[in-house]
Formats: structure tokens, C-alpha cells, sequence
């Protein structure tokens, strides 16, 4: 079973640093992983659509409407970190794709029904993939390197590595669902 302990320590260990129990331990490497952790694991999910975060759902319409533009809105769901795609439910791909904004919390659009993909905000490091789990441990290494080891070289060298295994990571993930779903920007942001 994986824990956030379980990836702060993976980043830990790749530093050569002390090791934490906790997320609230009074240790200065414990205090850097609870600040860091959480906008790392968030930028992570948001750069790439990672196969196991992925959720679909139909929205509920807002009763109020937008004031101009668009006739309808609907509030996106609290998880939500990067929207996917949004559509009318057809099932031909020609007519599934509308025109849309997603502005603040909420998307705009002027159909009456929308189905969503999305990235969404799941805390439980269970579900992740391995690789997706590893590219948070090294980029969560890179980013406290210089605070745990004062040396500026060595944190330059793990950022490199950290970008490695980040695209490493988006790669493999993008390659696993069929070529047919795969879409053109997936790809080409998993090489990123």
C-alpha cells in the first residue's frame, strides 16, 4: 500500500536525506514535503490526462444562465483539475465536439446537455501508476534538493533527471490506451 509518506520518503531517499514518519513531524524534511507535496502532485495531474485519474460524468445545468454569449452554464465538478473534453453525448466524434469556455468553475456552452472528461484531484496514491507515482517522488526531489542539500549543482541534476522520468512517465501512460483514442495533442504532450 503506498502512501504520501511512502513518495516524500522516495524523494528523501533519492537526496540522501533523513527519512519522515509523518507528514507532521517537527523535522525540517517533514515541513518541506508537507508545503511541497500537495502543488506538485496538482501540477503533475494538470499536465497530463494520466489513464488513472480520468473520470466522465454528465453535468447539471445552473439554473442561472451567463449573462451574454453563451444560454447555458454548468458548474465543473470540485475534483476537477483539467477538463478534457466536453460534449453533447453524440456518439459519431463529427457531432460530439461543441463550442464551449471554461471560465473560472464554470463552463460555458449553448447546449442544454454536456458530458465531461476530466483529470481529476484524487489523493489516494493507491490508484496511481507506478511511473505516475515516481515522476511525483523525483519531481518532489527536485524541487526541495536545493533546500535539503545547499548545493545548486545537485538540485540542477535532479531537476534533469526529475523532467526524465516525468516524460518517461506521460509516454507510457499515453501509449496504453488504443491508437485510435489516442488524440494527436496526448501524444504529443506526453513528449513533452
Amino acid at each position: 500500500m503506498a502512501s504520501v509518506v511512502d513518495i516524500c520518503n522516495s524523494a528523501l531517499n533519492l537526496l540522501g536525506a533523513s527519512t519522515i514518519s509523518a507528514l507532521t513531524d517537527d523535522t525540517k524534511n517533514a515541513r518541506l514535503c508537507n508545503q511541497r507535496y500537495e502543488p506538485i502532485r496538482s501540477r503533475i495531474f494538470r499536465s497530463h490526462p494520466w489513464n488513472c485519474l480520468i473520470k466522465r460524468v454528465e453535468l447539471a445545468k445552473d439554473s442561472a444562465a451567463p449573462v451574454i454569449e453563451y444560454s447555458s452554464q454548468f458548474t465543473l465538478p470540485s475534483d476537477c483539475l483539467r477538463v478534457i473534453k466536453v460534449s453533447n453525448g453524440a456518439t459519431d466524434s463529427i457531432n460530439s465536439d461543441l463550442e464551449y469556455r471554461v471560465e473560472g468553475r464554470k463552463i460555458k456552452t449553448n447546449e442544454g446537455t454536456i458530458y465531461l472528461i476530466y483529470v481529476a484531484e484524487n489523493t489516494d496514491p493507491n490508484i496511481y501508476d507506478i511511473n505516475l507515482r515516481e515522476a511525483i517522488s523525483h519531481q518532489l526531489a527536485a524541487d526541495i534538493a536545493y533546500a535539503v542539500t545547499n548545493n545548486a549543482t545537485l538540485a540542477n541534476q535532479y531537476l534533469q533527471r526529475a523532467n526524465d522520468r516525468l516524460k518517461e512517465a506521460r509516454f507510457i501512460d499515453a501509449t496504453e490506451n488504443s491508437v485510435t483514442t489516442i488524440e494527436a495533442n496526448e501524444f504529443t504532450d506526453s513528449r513533452l
